[in-house]
C-alpha cells in the first residue's frame, strides 16, 4: 500500500477525533530515556521510526552518526521457496515418526526443506553523518529520547555556546527531520554526508543543498554459519534524498558532502525508499519515492513539520498512561537505573519500560508498512542475527501482544497484510508439500513471504498459520469489528482449518493414543527430548499443536456461526476437535510438552510452547481448569526463571495468568536488569525486540485480564506496586478500562464499552455483574458497586 501524506493526515484526524481517557502521565521529566554522554555503540543509540523509516541516533560530538533503515530493504528478490519433490516424502516421514525412528526421520527432512533452505535477511539502508567544526570539547552534555514527542534531543555547551539538536521521523510527512539550533547566532558550521554499507551505493550532491544516494542490492555469498541465504542476482533498488535548509550562513557542496557555514539554525530533511512494490514486484521507482516526499517536507517550515508529527504520534501514544507509585525526579541516567533495578524497586522505571514498548510498536509498525521484525525496524548489520526476519513460532506473535491491551490496534495492520500475502504462498506450499487444502506457514518467513520449512528438521512445524489465525480471532474479540472478521480474519481462519483437517492423521495401533487425531510431523518449537538416549526433536501430536488446533476449531466454530456460513465445515472441525488427545500431566506433576512423558534434554529451555493454552491462549485457567493450571505452574517451576529476554517476558505473562504478581515482578526485574541493553532494547542475546513488546504486554496482564465474558481487575498486583493507576487499557469485548488502587486494594475503576453489553467484573474473590451502555463510562468502587 502506498503511503501518502493525504492518507496519513486523514487517518490522524480520525485518531484525534476518538475519545481519549487521559493524556500520558509524566514523571517530573516525562517518559524519557536520558544519558550524559554520546552512544559509544549501536546498542546505546536511541531509536526513532515512523513504521517505514527507522533511525538510531548516537548523539555524537564532534561526529554524529544517524544509522537508518527502510522496512522493505531486504536481501534476495521475489522467490518461490516451494520444493516440488517435498510431498513425495511425507508418508515415509510420518511412518518413521510413528515408529520412533526419529534419527532417520530427521535425516529425511533434508529432502523436504524449502528451496533454498535458508531465508533472506533484512538489510541496513544508510548512515547520515555530521562533522561539526570546533566542538571536540563539550560540557553539560545530555541526550534524551522523549516518548511523548517521539523525538531524540542532544544539548551541550562548547566554546561558550549552547547547542541543541532535535531529531524525529514524521509519519504524516514520511521524512526524517533534524533541527540544529544554538543560543548564539551564526554558530552552526558542519558538514553533512550519506554513506551506505551496501556495496556499490553512490552518493552525489545534485545541488548545493541536496544529496542523493542510489544503489541496488548486490549478489552475496553468505556463509552457512550466518543462517541466511545467498543470492546470485541483483535485488531491489534503493535511493535516498537529503536537503539542508539553513537560516543565515551558507550551504555548499564538496566531494559528495554538503557544508554549512555560519548558520543561525539548520533543518535537515531526509527520506529513503526502495523499489519494492509487493513480494512479487520490485520494479518501483525508488528515487521518485525518496525524492518527492522529501521535497514536499522540505517546502514546509520546521514548526509545521513538528506539529504534524506530534499530533499524529500523540494521538496513539496518549491513549494509555501508567503510574506505579509516587513520582520522583530521576537522579540517575537510564543505563544506571537499568543496572540497579534488580536491587531497587524503581517503580517509575517499570512504567517507563512499559511505555517504551508502546513507543517502539508505534515507531516500527504503522499502516502501510511492514510488520515489526526480529529487530523491529532497526538493524545495522548486513548479516543480522537470524536474518532479522519474522520468526513465527513465537517472536512475530509476541511483537503484537501489546497492541490490543496497550490500545494500539492499528499497528497490527501490517501483520494482517502479511497474513494476507502468506495465504497466497502458503496455499501453494500446502498443496505441494502436504497435498492439502488451505494454507500453511512454518517457523520463519521473510519479505518474499516464504512459507516452506527452512533451516533444519526443527523447521518441520506447520503450525504458524494456526497461531496467526488465532491471533486474528483475538483481535476480533477485542474490537468486535465484524467487517474485519468477515473480510480478513475468517478467510485466514478457514484456510488454517482446512489445512489442519487435511493433515491430521489417526495415531496407529501400538501408540498411546491409537485412533486419536494427531499432527505428524510435529515438534515443540526449537526444543528436544531424549529418546533411547538420543536427542530428538520430531514427534507427533506435540502439546502446543493440540492447544493451537483446539482453540482454532473453537474460534472457527464461533466465527462461522457469527457470520452464518460454513455450517458443515464448522461441524467437521468440532467433530475433529473431539478426537484430539487430551492434554497430559506428567510424572513430575508438569504439563507434558510432548505426547509421551519424555526426558528433557534442556530442562531450562527458552521456549515454553506447551503453556500456550495458559497464555496467550485461554483454555487453561485457575478457575476453569485448576488441575491443568497447577500442572502449568509446575512446568514453569521446572523450567526456571532464566532464559532469553523474550522468554522471560512470556514467563511474566504466564505467572500473571496464575495470579502470582510477586513472582511475575521478580521476573520483570530480571528482564529489565539482565536482558535489557543500555538503550532499553531487549537482548536475546544479541538484540531482539520481541521482549520489548512481550514485557509490557505482561505488565498489562498483571493489571487487567479478560476473556470476553469477565474482566479481572488487578489479578496479579505485586507487593512493589502498592499504589498506582492506569488509564486506557483495553479488554476483550470492546472495553476500555481505567483502574486506580491504594494500599494494594482497588480504589475505583471506570469501564467504557463500544457497545451495550453485560460483563462480569472481578477483583480478587469478589465479582459483580454490570451492565454497560454504549460509550458511556461506568464507575465501580472498591466493592465493585456501581457509582455515578
Amino acid at each position: 500500500m502506498k503511503i501518502t501524506r493525504r492518507r496519513v493526515l486523514r487517518d490522524s484526524a480520525v485518531l484525534l477525533a476518538m475519545p481519549v481517557l487521559a493524556h500520558a502521565a509524566r514523571t517530573p521529566e516525562g517518559y524519557a530515556l536520558r544519558y550524559m554522554k554520546p552512544a559509544a555503540e549501536w546498542t546505546e543509540a536511541l531509536p526513532l521510526g515512523n513504521g517505514r523509516l527507522g533511525a538510531m541516533a548516537f548523539g555524537g560530538v564532534p561526529h554524529e552518526r544517524i544509522q537508518i533503515n527502510e522496512a522493505t530493504l531486504w536481501g534476495g528478490a521475489p522467490h518461490d521457496y516451494v520444493n516440488a519433490g517435498a510431498g513425495q516424502h511425507l508418508a515415509d516421514l510420518q511412518r518413521l515418526i510413528f515408529a520412533g525412528e526419529i534419527e532417520e526421520a530427521e535425516k529425511l527432512t533434508a529432502r523436504m526443506m524449502g528451496n533454498p533452505a535458508l531465508l533472506f535477511p533484512y538489510q541496513p539502508f544508510c548512515d547520515l553523518t555530521l562533522q561539526f567544526d570546533g566542538t571536540a570539547e563539550a560540557a553539560d552534555y545530555e541526550r534524551k529520547l522523549l516518548f511523548d514527542d517521539a523525538t531524540a534531543t542532544v544539548t551541550y555547551r562548547a566554546a561558550g555556546v549552547r547547542f541543541h539538536r532535535e531529531l524525529f521521523i514524521s509519519h504524516p510527512d514520511q521524512a526524517l527531520v533534524l533541527r540544529l539550533t544554538a543560543d548564539h547566532p551564526g554558530r552552526q558550521s558542519f558538514s553533512v554526508g550519506l554513506d551506505s554499507a551496501q556495496p556499490g551505493a553512490v552518493v552525489e550532491a545534485i545541488a548545493p543543498d541536496t544529496l542523493q544516494l542510489t544503489g541496488r542490492i548486490q549478489p552475496r555469498n553468505n556463509p552457512a554459519s550466518d543462517w541466511v541465504a545467498s543470492w546470485t542476482e541483483p535485488g531491489m533498488r534503493f535511493a535516498a534524498a537529503l536537503k539542508v535548509r539553513a537560516e543565515g550562513g551558507r550551504v555548499t557542496s564538496d566531494a559528495g558532502r554538503l557544508r554549512v557555514t555560519g548558520a543561525d539554525a539548520v533543518t535537515i530533511v531526509f527520506n529513503g525508499a526502495t523499489s519494492f512494490t509487493s513480494f512479487r514486484d520490485i520494479d518501483g521507482d525508488a528515487l521518485a519515492r525518496a525524492a518527492e516526499p522529501m521535497q514536499s517536507a522540505a517546502a514546509r517550515s520546521f514548526g509545521e513539520l513538528k506539529r504534524a508529527h506530534l499530533g499524529d504520534f500523540r494521538a496513539l501514544f496518549h491513549r494509555v498512561d501508567l503510574e506505579l507509585g509516587p513520582r520522583r525526579p530521576a537522579r540517575d541516567t537510564t543505563d544506571v537505573r537499568i543496572r540497579g533495578f534488580k536491587t531497587a524497586d524503581d517503580v517509575e522505571l517499570a512504567a517507563i519500560y512499559y511505555q517504551f514498548g508502546r513507543y517502539l510498536l508505534i515507531s516500527s509498525s504503522r499502516p502501510g508498512g511492514q510488520p515489526a521484525n526480529l529487530q523491529g525496524i532497526w538493524n545495522q548489520d548486513l548479516s543480522p542475527a537470524w536474518g532479522s526476519k519474522w520468526t513465527t513460532n513465537i517472536n512475530l506473535e509476541m511483537n503484537y501482544w501489546l497492541a490490543e491491551t496497550g490500545a494500539l490496534s492499528e499497528t497490527q495492520e501490517p501483520l494482517w497484510n502479511l497474513i494476507e500475502d502468506l495465504q497466497v504462498t502458503g496455499a501453494r506450499t500446502a498443496r505441494v508439500h502436504y497435498n492439502a487444502r488451505g494454507w500453511v506457514l512454518h517457523h520463519n518467513t521473510d519479505l518474499w513471504r516464504a512459507t516452506t520449512p527452512v533451516d533444519g528438521s526443527w523447521g518441520m512445524w506447520p503450525m504458524g498459520e494456526v497461531w496467526l489465525a488465532n491471533q486474528m480471532w483475538d483481535h476480533f474479540r477485542f474490537s468486535l469489528d465484524e467487517t474485519f472478521l468477515r473480510t480478513r480474519a475468517y478467510p485466514a481462519m478457514k484456510g488454517a482449518v482446512l489445512f489442519v483437517l487435511d493433515t491430521l492423521v489417526e495415531a496407529p495401533q501400538g501408540t498411546r493414543f491409537a485412533g486419536k487425531l494427531v499432527t505428524n510431523p510435529s515438534t515443540s518449537p526449537e526444543n528436544a527430548y531424549s529418546l533411547n538416549g538420543k536427542r530428538a526433536g520430531l514427534t507427533y501430536g506435540a502439546t502446543m499443536d493440540l492447544e493451537l488446533i483446539s482453540e482454532l476449531f473453537d474460534s472457527f466454530a464461533k466465527a462461522s456461526a457469527q457470520l452464518g456460513i460454513d455450517a458443515d465445515l464448522r461441524a467437521e472441525a468440532l467433530k475433529a476437535k473431539d478426537r484430539l488427545p487430551p492434554l497430559q500431566i506428567g510424572a513430575r506433576g508438569q504439563l507434558q510438552e510432548w505426547i509421551e512423558d519424555y526426558p528433557e534434554t534442556e530442562p531450562d529451555h527458552r521456549h515454553v510452547s506447551h503453556l500456550w493454552a495458559l497464555y496467550p491462549g485461554h483454555a487453561i485457567s485457575l478457575r476453569k481448569t485448576p488441575e491443568l493450571a497447577a500442572a502449568a505452574k509446575r512446568s514453569l517451576e521446572l523450567r526456571g526463571d532464566g532464559g532469553t529476554g523474550w522468554a522471560k517476558a512470556w514467563k511474566i505473562a504466564l505467572w500473571a495468568r496464575l495470579g502470582d504478581g510477586d513472582h511475575a515482578y521478580e521476573l520483570l526485574k530480571g528482564l529489565i536488569t539482565d536482558s535489557t541493553l543500555p538503550n532499553m532494547f531487549d537482548v536475546c542475546p544479541p538484540f531482539q525486540i520481541d521482549g520489548n513488546f512481550g514485557g509490557p504486554a505482561a505488565i498489562s496482564e498483571m493489571l487487567l485480564q479478560s476473556d470476553g465474558e469477565e474482566i479481572d481487575l488487578l489479578p496479579a498486583l505485586p507487593g512493589a506496586w502498592g499504589q498506582g493507576r492506569v488509564r486506557g487499557l483495553r479488554a476483550r469485548g470492546g472495553i476500555r478500562a481505567d483502574i486506580e488502587w491504594h494500599n494494594y486494594k482497588l480504589a475505583k475503576a471506570v469501564l467504557v464499552s463500544e457497545a451495550a453489553r453485560s460483563v462480569t467484573v472481578r477483583n480478587g474473590a469478589r465479582t459483580a455483574s454490570v451492565e454497560l451502555a454504549a460509550r458511556k463510562p461506568m464507575r465501580v468502587d472498591t466493592l465493585l458497586r456501581k457509582r455515578a
